[in-house]
């Protein structure tokens, strides 16, 4: 009965508030809907003005105009749904004048770029050719002799199957070779009348004859080895004299395809090595000749690939360590001729395009040859070497030579990068893998300057490929390391990988349009720098003192790139020097990490260090007037905070410090730089001076949402203030909530906080304002009602009735400071919070009417209720303008 005469008084209460708010609320819909009725009216009135004067004429659609009235004419009949004005009686001395809409000039079709054709597939190009084979040419001599071939075939069946071809089968054959004889000296006489007929005729005989051949040794026997051989040879080579003779490239190119193919066809398994290298001598000294008097490439490249590629099939499967004796002349044979093929070749070029063709074999003869002459030797190292160095001295009289002579200007550079090459692969088959490394990061580095100091991209390509290739040989040496730090092998073989890096970006810094490859070159040589430091820390310092030695190296590396953007400014340096800057950040976390704080062992040392060389590096920066000096100077000053607030951390639990302490150990440094960049900007400024002005809002904000971060997280802890005893807003963590919130307005109220912010400056910090007060309201609960600071504690009676008496008294203070001020804002904002506090009584504190903390509640709230009726009972009026908008006193 009780608790629901209280519910009833409590209801009688609201009563006056919500009345107000409705008012209030009705009072602005009431204005709102006054302004919008009287801007409706002001539009009808203005309306038929307007349509009258400016109401465009009714244009005639311009696809059927109407014609024109036609004096003395009789009236149509009206259309009742839609009756067409009567056009005004036109004079008869008077002609009608009408009016048409002038004809809209077309617009040009903006033509579209034309789509890049897309790669066809390798079966659409397969059938491109067969089609091209079938359109072109003779086309019915194609199409009849290979029509021809099946009906023979099929013929020569049928009549089998019949039984009617009971000759035996070596005048069979004998007859099929001489109708394929006649056939052929047939086309030899009409080589002239009917070209293409008489070559494709001379192709097919010959093709006939060679399966006669291969038929008679190989299916019946009726031949021997060496002659079928020997009259295979003698039939390829006449094929190949036609094809001379005649100018026939497709009659060579069969000629080429039946060489190489027949003794694989005419094989008997014997394995006889020499036989079968002799015979591609032949073939291939043949293909030289062809090459001195024809400039057929197709001829060439097929012979390079049926020569080593049959070649390297029999090494694989059949190749012994004895018959390396018996090898060798015939791989060295083979290498002078495709060596010499090319310069034949570029011997009938014309002068302008020799050595822009025979690109496969230059490159592709020595390689695939010293490829294979590594598998004859079995991979000895020492022999290799100076194989690769024979090469290198072939390659370089080449050039030589080449030199000398006019019109083969392309093929030097190409014979003297082989050289460059293959003596380059001699250090690394001559010298351990490290060392290796060594030599070609340098050579590397030199070739790139030599190919940009004379604009040849081979050489600068060869030089990249060369510093690789030295990375990949230092991370396969497997050679002692050394036991001294940096006078050891792996130290100053990575530095030298590096140097050479850092030299060749040095090179292409000074070309346009090579940023690009500048700076990767760049940085390639800053990761092995940094890589190889990071070894030598981790092989020669012990764990503890690791990161302290790590900020001393990187707070050096952007030092020395500092100094060389001060006097050869770059991007690429900057940004290190940046990067080093900020490096010293996770640095700082690892070293509290590992012993405690950053400035403990060597970690005081290196911070020394690391300030000195940052501020130098910062005088650099600001000498060279680069815009990443801001960014680094920014980075600088944030980097100080953090490793003070780890120091003072550690202070507060080494000396057993309650957690309070340890928050504003944490905020002190945070609240220290953002108080400087408030009333002491120049102290921060320094070393750039005015040039740094433009990232003070930019640091302001930063150091701010790192408070705000702090700030929110400390509002869910109740740490205490041992060994002081715990008072509300005097303890150390609420002085330091208390501080970020003051040092947080002032920075809203300044011209440097962005205006977004300042235009929410009053929400932001009343509520900031609330949920401080929240939060000591709770923990004076948690320290002097001896609550656990848990979930729990928000459904006991004494912090829902701390929380109502707090809240109820900011509210009649903004409802009453709000009324007197005149500051409509306030006084609503407060009668929002006596409201809400009115809803926790009756949905919350309804349940602790049973003791003394809830009915103390209930009665605070009715007691100041009460004295806001009889101080502020309504809202202050409305200050009207203009527009009759609401404007709050400044």
């Amino acid at each position: 009965m009780e608790g629901l005469l209280v519910l009833v008084a409590l209801a009688v209460l609201a009563v006056p508030v919500l009345l107000i708010v409705a008012l209030v609320s009705l009072g602005g819909v009431k204005a709102r809907v006054a302004e919008l009725e009287r801007q409706l009216d002001a539009m009808r009135r203005a309306a038929p003005t307007r349509d009258t004067a400016t109401a465009p004429p009714r244009e005639a659609p311009v696809a059927a105009p109407a014609p024109p009235p036609v004096p003395h004419a009789a009236p149509s009949p009206p259309v009742r749904e839609t009756p067409a004005p009567i056009p005004p009686p036109i004079a008869a001395t008077e002609a009608p004048r009408i009016e048409r809409p002038a004809p809209e000039t077309p617009r040009a079709a903006v033509p579209r770029a034309p789509a890049t054709p897309a790669r066809p597939d390798p079966i659409t190009m397969g059938m491109r050719m067969v089609k091209r084979w079938f359109m072109t040419g003779n086309v019915p001599v194609k199409i009849g002799v290979l029509v021809l071939f099946a009906g023979v075939a099929s013929l020569l069946k049928y009549a089998s199957d019949q039984g009617w071809m009971r000759l035996p089968i070596e005048l069979r054959l004998a007859g099929i070779a001489a109708a394929a004889l006649a056939a052929l000296v047939f086309a030899w006489r009409k080589r002239e009348q009917h070209r293409v007929f008489a070559l494709s005729l001379q192709g097919g005989a010959i093709g006939i004859l060679l399966l006669t051949v291969f038929a008679a040794f190989k299916l019946y026997g009726l031949v021997e080895a060496g002659p079928a051989f020997a009259l295979s040879v003698l039939l390829i080579a006449g094929a190949g004299a036609l094809a001379v003779l005649q100018d026939a490239k497709a009659l060579a190119v069969f000629a080429l395809l039946a060489g190489f193919l027949a003794p694989i066809w005419l094989s008997t398994g014997s394995g006889n090595h020499v036989a079968l290298f002799s015979y591609y001598a032949v073939l291939n000294l043949a293909i030289a000749g062809v090459a001195w008097w024809k400039s057929w490439r197709v001829l060439n490249v097929l012979g390079f690939v049926f020569t080593f590629g049959i070649g390297a099939l029999w090494g694989v499967s059949a190749y012994r360590p004895e018959k390396f004796a018996t090898t060798e002349p015939f791989l060295l044979l083979f290498f002078a001729i495709y060596l010499a093929i090319p310069l034949l070749h570029a011997r009938r070029q014309p002068e302008g395009r020799r050595g822009l063709v025979e690109g496969c074999l230059m490159f592709g003869t020595p390689l695939v040859a010293f490829s294979l002459q590594a598998g004859l030797l079995a991979g000895e190292r020492l022999p290799l070497a100076f194989n690769a160095l024979g090469l290198a001295a072939i390659y370089a009289l080449l050039a030589a030579w080449l030199r000398r002579r006019d019109g083969y200007g392309a093929l030097t550079p190409v014979y003297a990068l082989l050289a460059v090459g293959f003596a380059t692969l001699a250090v690394p088959l001559a010298l351990s893998a490290r060392a290796t490394a060594s030599v070609f990061a340098l050579e590397g580095a030199g070739l790139v300057w030599l190919g940009l100091r004379q604009q040849r991209r081979w050489p600068q390509f060869g030089g990249t490929l060369l510093q690789l290739l030295a990375a990949y040989a230092f991370a396969v040496s497997s050679a002692a390391a050394g036991d001294v730090a940096i006078a050891n092998p792996v130290f100053m073989s990575a530095l030298l990988i590096a140097l050479a890096g850092f030299a060749s970006a040095w090179s292409h810094r000074d070309r346009a349009g090579n940023t690009t490859f500048a700076s990767a070159s760049y940085l390639w040589g800053l990761a092995w720098w940094l890589g190889t430091a990071i070894n030598e820390i981790d092989r020669f310092v012990l764990p503890e003192h690791r990161a302290d030695v790590l900020l001393a190296v990187i707070a050096f590396t952007g030092w020395i790139a500092a100094e060389v953007q001060r006097r050869r400014p770059a991007t690429a340096l900057a940004w290190t020097t940046l990067g080093a800057l900020v490096s010293a950040a996770p640095i700082a976390w690892v070293q509290a990490d590992v012993h405690a704080h950053p400035f403990a062992g060597f970690g005081g040392p290196s911070w020394i260090i690391y300030a000195m060389l940052g501020v130098r590096s910062l005088v650099c920066l600001r000498a060279s007037e680069h815009a990443v000096a801001a960014r680094a100077q920014f980075a600088w000053l944030l980097v100080w905070p953090l490793a003070i607030s780890l120091l003072l951390e550690w202070l507060s639990q080494r000396f057993a410090l309650a957690g309070g302490w340890r928050v504003l150990g944490l905020a002190l440094p945070w609240c220290t730089l953002a108080a400087l960049s408030l009333f002491r900007w120049r102290w921060l400024s320094a070393p750039l001076g005015e040039r740094f002005d433009a990232s003070r809002t930019a640091l302001q904000a930063t150091c701010f949402a790192v408070l705000s971060f702090g700030w929110i997280h400390a509002l869910f802890s109740a740490h205490g203030g041992a060994p002081l005893p715990w008072v509300p807003l005097l303890n150390p963590l609420e002085l330091a909530q208390v501080a970020a919130l003051v040092l947080l307005a002032r920075w809203l109220m300044s011209e440097h906080a962005p205006v977004t912010l300042r235009r929410l400056r009053p929400i932001t910090l009343s509520l900031a304002g609330f949920a401080l007060v929240t939060a000591s309201v709770l923990r004076t609960v948690h320290h002097w009602g001896g609550i656990a600071w848990t979930e729990a504690m928000l459904h006991t009676s004494l912090a829902q009735t701390s929380l109502s008496v707090t809240w109820s008294v900011l509210g009649v203070i903004g409802w009453v400071v709000g009324s007197r001020r005149g500051q409509r804002g306030l006084w609503l904002a407060g009668a929002v919070l006596m409201g809400v506090v009115l809803a926790k009584l009756l949905l919350i504190d309804r349940a602790n009417l049973g003791n003394g903390l809830g009915i103390a509640s209930f009665i605070a709230y009715g007691l100041l209720c009460t004295i806001v009726g009889y101080i502020a009972p309504v809202p202050p009026r409305r200050h009207a303008n203009a527009d009759a908008a609401e404007v709050e006193p400044a």
